[in-house]
């Protein structure tokens, strides 16, 4: 089994690489995890539509260069599709159970993810209506993988 989150913009944070560090080691019991960091595209703080989809479809470009065909793509993405940890961890065992041991996990920018990103992906999954910190969110997903497979483990550590 082979995870990999792809995330824009460099982390900063000593809390949240500290988390993430915990969780990805965690996790390496269950399956090898890869997480990549694109450079987010610099941009003034007032963007217009038209500048806006250009900086996420140059931040799209550089997502899409991490992914290879066979990984099946979770988007994340506001309008996705909401599930609960148990739910994930069954969508989960059912991709490794039907052959596809390469999921890849995308967090875009403050702006969100391309058109081009949310085509490629399988599924988007949404974490709610909340508007999360992308890099908190990392830390978040990182812990809702661990949790998903210690629920496929059958173990009390998502209770």
């Amino acid at each position: 089994m082979n995870i990999k989150i792809i995330g824009v913009g460099k982390l900063k944070e000593k809390y949240l690489k500290d988390g993430i560090a915990e969780y990805t080691k965690r996790l390496h019991k269950f399956a090898k995890v890869e997480i990549i960091e694109v450079p987010d595209e610099k941009a003034p703080e007032q963007l217009s539509q038209a500048q806006m989809d250009q900086v996420m479809s140059k931040e799209g470009e550089r997502i899409l260069n991490k992914i290879k065909d066979k990984e099946y793509v979770f988007a994340l993405a506001i309008k996705g599709t909401e599930r609960s940890s148990e739910e994930m961890a069954a969508e989960i065992d059912h991709l490794t159970t039907t052959g596809k041991s390469d999921l890849t996990f995308v967090i875009g920018s403050s702006l969100g993810l391309s058109p081009e990103v949310l085509k490629r992906a399988n599924t988007q999954i949404s974490f709610g209506r909340f508007t999360l910190p992308h890099q908190l969110m990392r830390l978040v997903l990182t812990e809702q993988i661990y949790r998903s497979f210690m629920i496929n483990a059958h173990t009390p550590y998502h209770k």
